[in-house]
This record gives structure tokens, C-alpha cells and sequence, in this order.
């Protein structure tokens, strides 16, 4: 029997286990797997492909209600039942439970594991990041990484499989919980992303029917999470979600309106000032701050953010963080006589913080149970001269719900950058079964605390920051405003973060810092400003040392940015010139709303005057910079392609166009 669920076909067979699959795939991956000591997998491999558990798990019954499919599972021998919800966008989350009369210990669990046919015509995107190089990603054939073994001549499904995952509390740190599938030839392709604060794993391989894709949470092999479930017990998967389109397009398409459909709408999406990139660095005193908030209110910033130290009494906080109580030293007249300043140009006041650390030399330290910390082996977890809150315990969550109410209710801050520059690697083993246990209980622990501060603080902002773009998964973003997509402090190696943040991060949240410096050329003004107009505009630089021809280019970005950023809500991104690479020469990045695609051009060092970009276009009209040469443009009136070429030989120079499409390519 199947029943189809959108673009996927789910088979109910009476002797075998439940599979879902794309379309017309072949392959009958079982939906759950589950791997447990004691029962291990019905057919040797490294992969989460044909556990014992999985195998034998056969359909009980389903529910289907408004968008949602229930479908229960059940295996006579282990005694575990699962009950797996799919939203019609497949949001999927697994339960299981111990209806058995002994304890089952978990070794690793999928959320959703489906069959997606054969691997010979499909490409595989995924993305790598590391701190200041965030969003590198590739395209290449599947045969690349899934070889072609000629299963059938051996009669068994293969061993091996692709797999990428994470470790530790940087959800981003080096991998992209995201991933897709792209049909070469046209036809349907999937995306998926694990919605998760901490360790994951995903994996694609090949069955004698095809390939699988499994995505999980932590398990015992990657992050050394064991969970016991007692006879009674039941466990939640980490969420994770699968889409399908067309081609890459449409499927990046189905995966923005998905990461849509998973949070609020922010329909103001306010221009943020925030006074650290490339400007104060951490040093912020009331004598800096003046100018630069009166600067930043000039050119058209609606938050104005003082970032770190400006709790800081002596040259060094990084080891003292954790108190959060204003400097004397740095604002003799106290913070309030900085944040009525900026309140006094219809600002919002913002303040950096990164909660989840206390410092080792911080008054804090001691103040707090031991309990209230990560912990391994009996001792405290270190790293960089930090120690790591657990926010499972009473007293770390009552210290920073006291700070965040101080903060707002004392001071008036109506916005909080919340950092978070350290990982602590594979968790905790206090009062946890396993250290990933401890760990996965630690991050759930930390997303229902933004919940409590969101629910207490409903007209709070919330930036997302982890060292940059090192924890950007839709756990927290889902309920955070905007994500910071990098810390890189080099303007000319900006433009490739910016460019694929939006494969990754909604464009209306992925906050690229646009940080112009007096000392920089009219070109390189507007190429940094160009790197944060088409997303969520984040702006710095010393404004308050600029001529008036400068300001006025960064005032002239933000009217530009305020002109575009409704459509920017509502907009799919796309690339025409390809997904880019690290130092390609030429970069584009499209926002396309209804019939018109806002076009980011950035030109480095190396690359051709001119440019030719694949597009259906109508009509072209220049948004940014207005005030420099023009850059000539060619329409192709057969094809509508678009050629650009520039109109110096400036090494770093970009433009942001607006662009009438006559018709869906």
C-alpha cells in the first residue's frame, strides 16, 4: 500500500518496514533507524542505513490532520514504538518510546531517513565554513563521493556513505547542516537542513535501490551521545526538514519559504549600527561613542548598538565577561548619559552580550554553584579563559534572565547582540548518561531560554552571533531577528560570505557588515556598502571622520536599502553566475521579488572589465552607487541576457542594480 505526501510516496508493505520516497525512487530505506546496543545494524556498514531496529519497525497505524502525517511504528522484539510527524513541507521529528520490560541504550537515531532514487544523474551541494571564510560551497557530481560499485553483480547494499557532520556547540563551525541534491538533467531536487543548536550528522549513500539520505542528531560514533531509555521512556529527535523543487533553483526556493514558514515575520527591518567592526574594537567610551551615534543617526541607522566592553573597568575583559554591569571608567557620566543620546535620534539602544560564558577571573566565577557549569570528569570545562554555562541548571538560567530584565527594564536596551566565542566541545558528563546527552540536553535547555526572553520581552531584537556565522542553524534562527554572517575585517574578501549566506540564512537575516572607512577610495565605500545591501543591512566604520561627499554615499546605500527592503522579506535568492568560489573574480547575487530581481555585481582584482549573465531581463536601472561612472550594460533582445561593463579600471568596485524580468527563466 502507499500513500502519497506531497512530491514523496510513502510504502506501508505488510512484511517489510515503512520507506518514504521522492517520487518515482525505487529505494525502501526504511523511514527510522535506529541504532542500539544490543541490536546494531542488520547488515555491516558505517552508516545509518539497515539498523536491526529499522528493519523490523513495521506500521501500526497513521494520522493524517490539516498538514500533517503521523505515522507510527512499531518493533515487537525491542519493544520500541516511533511516531514520526511530517509537516507538508516535511519538517520531520521522531519519538520513540521503551514499551519494552528492559532498558534500551540509544546509540544514535535518525530524524527522517528517505530513498531519493539512483545517484548517476544527481549533483551534491554542500557547504563548508570556518571562522572569517563562512558559506564556501560546492557543487559536484554525487559519482564524486558515492562511486558507482556495481552492487547488484555482488548481490548486498553497499557499506560505505558520504557523510558530513558537526561536533561541539558550533552548529556552522565547519560544515553547513544544509545540503541538496540537484537533478543534472532537470526534475525534481531536494534541500534539507537539521534544525539543531548542536552536534549533527548527515549522510547520502547508495543501497542495491538506490540512493538514501539519513539525517540525525548526535550520535554515539560522531559526538558521544548514548541515551538509556527506561522501560516508559520516550526520546525526541532533533528536528530536520526536507524540500523539493526544481532544479537548484526551485529548490532553494521551497527551503526559503520554508525557513519562512519556521518564524515571526520582522516586517521593520530596522538598518543596525553597531560600533565594533573595523571601528571601536571593543574599546567603546562615552567621548567615542558621541560622535559616532550622532554620525550614525545622520546616515540613517534606526538601532544603534554598543558592542563589546561596556562592562569592562580595566584593558582586558575577555576573561572577566560574565557580571554584565556598566563600565564607571568608560562613561564617567554612566551608560545612561550613551544611551539617551541615541535614544534622542529615535535609535534603539542595543548592547552586545554573550551570555552563555563567565570569564575565569569574572566576580561570577564564584558566585554561581558548580553545578551551573559544563563539566567533565568533576572539573569545569576551560576554553580561551572561559568557563561554559549549563543552562539545564536553575541558577544559570536565573542569572541571565536577571541580566537580560536588568538590561531592558534599567537601561532601555531594546536590542541584544548575543555572542558566543567559545565551544566546549563534547559536553557534559554531569548528571547526564553521556557527555553528548548532557550536550544535547544543554542546547534545548538554551533555545527554551530565548523562548522565556522573547515571551517576556515581546519587542525585543535578538542578533544571532557565534564569532560570526559559526552557530546560523534554524534552531535559533527561527527565533533570533538576524544572523551576523561573518567577523572577516577585510572588506575585499567579504563579498563571497555575503553572496551564499542567503543558501544558508533567509536574506532578510543574513546581516552582512558594510563597515566604509574615511581612508577608502569612492569605489571601496560602495563595494562594502554594496556587500551588506542585499541582505540585512549592517552597517559600521568611523562615519564621524568622513568628508561630506563620503557620508553622503553611506547615507544614499541606506535610503537604497530602505527602498528595497520590504521586497527583501519576500525574496528568493538566486546566483546567475553560478554558486561563487572563494576568490572567483566576478560575483552576483539576485533577489528576486515577483517580477523584479535586485542584482548585487562585486569586481575583484583579476577579473575581465565585462561580464555576461544568463538573465530574461526587460528593463535595468542602477540602484547603487549613482554618484560614480556608470557601468555600461548590453541587453540581448532575443535572449535577454545581460552583459555589464565597468567603467574603470578600479581593482574593487561593485553596483547594485534593479532589474525587470520579462519572464521566468
Amino acid at each position: 500500500m502507499s500513500l502519497a505526501w506531497g512530491p514523496f510516496v510513502l510504502d506501508t508493505p505488510a512484511d517489510g518496514p515503512v520507506s518514504l520516497r521522492l517520487g518515482t525512487a525505487a529505494s525502501a530505506q526504511p523511514l527510522v533507524e535506529v541504532l542500539a546496543a544490543g541490536f546494531g545494524r542488520g547488515h555491516v556498514s558505517a552508516r545509518f542505513s539497515e539498523t536491526t531496529i529499522g528493519r523490523r519497525f513495521r506500521l501500526t497505524g497513521t494520522e493524517i490532520s490539516e498538514d500533517q502525517l503521523r505515522i507510527s511504528l512499531y518493533d515487537g522484539v525491542s519493544g520500541l514504538s516511533a511516531d514520526v510527524v511530517l509537516t507538508h513541507c516535511l519538517q520531520a521529528r521522531t519519538t520513540l518510546t521503551n514499551h519494552g520490560t528492559e532498558p534500551i541504550l540509544l546509540l544514535g537515531i535518525t530524524t527522517i531517513a528517505i530513498g531519493i532514487g539512483p545517484a548517476d544523474d544527481l549533483d551534491l551541494v554542500t557547504g563548508d565554513s570556518e571562522w572569517l571564510g563562512e558559506g564556501r560551497w560546492i557543487r559536484r557530481p554525487l559519482r564524486a563521493v558515492v562511486p558507482s560499485l556495481n552492487l547488484r553483480a555482488h548481490g548486498q547494499d553497499g557499506r560505505g556513505r558520504t557523510a558530513v557532520t558537526s561536533t561541539g556547540t558550533w552548529s556552522t563551525g565547519a560544515h553547513q547542516p544544509t545540503g541538496l541534491l540537484v537533478g543534472r538533467a532537470g526534475g525534481p531536487s531536494i534541500a534539507w537542513q537539521i534544525e539543531h543548536n548542536g552536534p549533527w550528522r548527515w549522510e547520502v549513500g547508495e543501497r542495491l535501490d538506490g540512493c538514501y539520505l539519513a539525517l540525525t542528531g548526535p550520535t554515539d560514533i560522531d559526538h558521544q551521545w548514548q541515551q538509556l531509555l527506561q522501560p516508559g521512556g520516550s526520546f525526541v529527535s532533533v528536528p530536520a526538514s526536507i524540500v523539493v523543487g526544481d532544479g537548484l533553483p526551485g529548490a532553494v526556493a521551497a527551503l526559503t519559504e520554508h525557513r519562512r514558514r519556521l518564524r515571526e515575520p520582522d516586517a521593520a527591518l530596522p538598518v543596525i549600527f553597531n560600533d565594533y567592526m573595523n571601528t571601536l574594537m571593543g574599546d567603546p567610551t562615552t567621548a567615542k561613542l558621541l560622535p559616532l551615534i550622532d554620525a550614525a543617526a545622520a546616515a540613517g541607522a534606526e538601532v544603534f548598538v554598543i558592542d563589546a566592553g561596556w562592562y569592562d573597568n580595566d584593558a582586558d575583559w575577555w576573561d572577566s565577561v560574565g557580571e554584565w554591569q556598566p563600565s564607571t571608567t568608560r562613561f564617567p557620566g554612566g551608560l545612561d548619559e550613551v544611551l539617551d543620546r541615541i535614544r534622542s535620534h529615535g535609535m534603539t539602544p542595543g548592547l552586545w552580550l554573550e551570555p552563555e560564558v563567565i570569564g575565569v577571573r569574572s566576580p561570577m566565577a564564584d558566585k554561581l554553584p558548580a553545578e551551573a557549569f559544563l563539566q567533565r570528569g568533576g572539573v569545569r570545562l576551560i576554553e580561551h579563559g572561559r568557563y561554559h554555562l549549563d543552562l539545564r541548571h536553575p541558577a544559570a538560567r536565573a542569572h541571565l534572565d536577571e541580566v537580560v530584565d536588568r538590561l531592558v527594564e534599567q537601561f532601555g536596551a531594546g536590542y541584544f547582540k548575543l555572542d558566543y566565542n567559545i565551544d566546549p566541545g563534547t559536553g557534559t558528563d554531569l548528571d547526564a548518561g553521556s557527555p553528548g546527552a548532557g550536550l544535547l540536553d544543554h542546547n534545548r535547555a538554551h533555545l527554551a531560554w530565548v523562548d522565556g526572553v522573547l515571551a517576556r520581552h515581546p519587542g525585543l531584537i535578538l542578533e544571532n552571533c557565534a564569532s560570526g556565522g559559526m552557530r546560523a542553524d534554524y534552531a535559533l534562527l527561527s527565533r533570533m531577528h538576524l544572523q551576523s554572517t561573518s567577523d572577516q575585517q577585510d572588506f575585499t574578501r567579504y563579498p563571497p560570505i555575503a553572496v551564499t549566506a542567503p543558501l544558508s540564512i533567509l536574506p532578510e537575516q543574513a546581516a552582512s557588515w558594510a563597515y566604509p572607512q574615511p581612508e577608502m577610495s569612492d569605489e571601496e565605500i560602495a563595494f562594502t556598502m554594496c556587500t551588506g545591501l542585499l541582505g540585512r543591512l549592517y552597517l559600521s566604520g568611523r562615519l564621524d571622520a568622513m568628508s561630506s561627499s563620503q557620508a553622503s554615499s553611506v547615507r544614499t546605500a541606506v535610503e537604497v536599502f530602505h527602498g528595497i527592503r520590504s521586497d527583501l522579506a519576500s525574496s528568493v535568492p538566486e546566483w546567475p553566475l553560478g554558486l561563487p568560489g572563494w576568490d572567483d573574480g566576478w560575483l552576483a547575487l539576485g533577489l528576486r521579488a515577483g517580477d523584479t530581481l535586485y542584482l548585487g555585481l562585486w569586481r575583484r582584482p583579476g577579473a575581465s572589465r565585462s561580464v555576461c549573465l544568463p538573465l530574461d531581463i526587460s528593463d535595468i536601472s542602477l540602484l547603487y552607487p549613482r554618484h560614480l561612472p556608470e557601468w555600461a550594460y548590453d541587453i540581448n533582445r532575443e535572449t535577454g541576457a545581460l552583459t555589464v561593463t565597468t567603467a574603470s579600471p578600479a581593482p574593487h568596485a561593485a553596483r547594485i542594480f534593479e532589474i525587470r524580468i520579462s519572464s521566468h527563466p
